[in-house]
């Protein structure tokens, strides 16, 4: 399998050109971008391709994908990038905590997932914990997401599901044919990864991957699997051992 790792988790260890080989090294073949590496996205491909790396996914903003799609198409055709992902909502732009409030946003996720598609781009979207909470009426904003933008995909966060209070095996069930991409990530166990905002390198925490990767290949379309820690406190560590450990799954 070509494992891929979001970049996010090597923003605090850089240069990017020693992560790049790192990665490469460590046996990735494909990686994540996200707006902190798009600055010179020529020098970045030159580094990519150095280390036989490509970048088939990369995180978009909301703003971006609305406002400056040409800009977004022009980094992705420098990059490689054949499916684009809108990451995050900050909190002051998220809707009114309503399905109807969802609703409308799922709306305008299905007119950038329009366009995209008329320029020959794969869309999805990816989840946090807050599309997991329950609403007043008792549904939560995930499911509204994605039914009034069902030509889009999901770039699925597990441990953001977890954290979220909810189960990812039965939306896998529900929705795994709009799964395009997966965050292996994982959750500290009790007392651990108190530095590291409580998440912990892959394999070594409380999160069934072995069960889920398994799942995932069986009823996802999910074509990128990628490695992501928030925060770790050693990149390297963390590169390393969660591919060793999905490398056994």
């Amino acid at each position: 399998m070509n494992w891929s790792m979001q970049l996010y988790s090597a923003r605090n260890f850089q240069p990017w050109d020693k992560v790049l080989k790192l990665l490469g090294e460590a046996g990735y073949r494909q990686v994540e971008g996200f707006g902190g590496v798009y600055d010179d996205p020529a020098s970045l491909r030159k580094e990519l391709d150095r280390n036989g790396l490509s970048m088939p996914t990369g995180h978009f903003s909301i703003d971006m994908l609305e406002t400056d799609f040409d800009g977004a198409r022009k980094i992705a055709d420098a990059l490689g990038i054949t499916t684009m992902i809108c990451p995050y909502l900050n909190p002051d732009a998220r809707p009114e905590a309503t399905a109807a409030g969802w609703r409308g946003f799922g709306e305008r996720l299905a007119k950038v997932g329009a366009r995209a598609k008329k320029d020959g781009y794969g869309f999805a979207w990816h989840n946090h914990d807050f599309e997991f909470k329950k609403l007043a009426d008792g549904s939560v904003p995930q499911e509204h997401i994605l039914s009034v933008a069902p030509d889009i995909g999901w770039e699925i966060d597990v441990a953001w599901v977890v954290r979220g209070g909810d189960d990812p095996l039965p939306w896998i069930d529900r929705h795994g044919k709009r799964i395009v991409a997966v965050h292996v990530k994982d959750i500290a166990r009790p007392g651990e990864g108190k530095d590291e905002d409580g998440w912990s390198d892959v394999g070594h925490g409380t999160i069934d991957w072995k069960g889920l990767l398994a799942a995932l290949r069986e009823k996802s379309a999910a074509k990128y699997f990628i490695m992501e820690q928030d925060n770790p406190n050693d990149f390297e560590r963390f590169a390393r051992r969660s591919i060793e450990s999905v490398n056994k799954y």
